[in-house]
């Protein structure tokens, strides 16, 4: 049934529209500020991100998610009936 489930990209989204319009209705300055975060760590260090993040303006909940996202990574592939050993991921983001 399409569009039935909506993704929680979507829904923050509306989410966002709906607070704009709400802002713009009321007549209060509004200022929508987007970071895209998931190219940065394809090919940069987990821990030097982190390190260069935790000292600049991010703090509070948006460094807790960023923490929760980059730190302790690891992968596993079951494979034929196997599961390989865990391997730290040093570097990358899942997508």
């Amino acid at each position: 049934m399409p569009g039935k489930f909506v993704s929680c990209t979507e829904t923050a989204l509306l989410k966002v529209l709906s607070d704009v319009h709400t802002a713009i209705d009321s007549q209060q300055v509004t200022l929508l500020a987007l970071l895209d975060l998931s190219a940065a760590f394809d090919c940069v260090d987990h821990d030097v991100c982190y390190a260069s993040y935790a000292t600049s303006l991010i703090c509070g909940a948006a460094l807790e998610w960023i923490t929760s996202f980059l730190l302790d990574r690891s992968q596993q592939v079951y494979f034929k009936g196997h599961l390989t050993i865990k391997l730290c991921l040093p570097f990358g983001v899942p997508f």
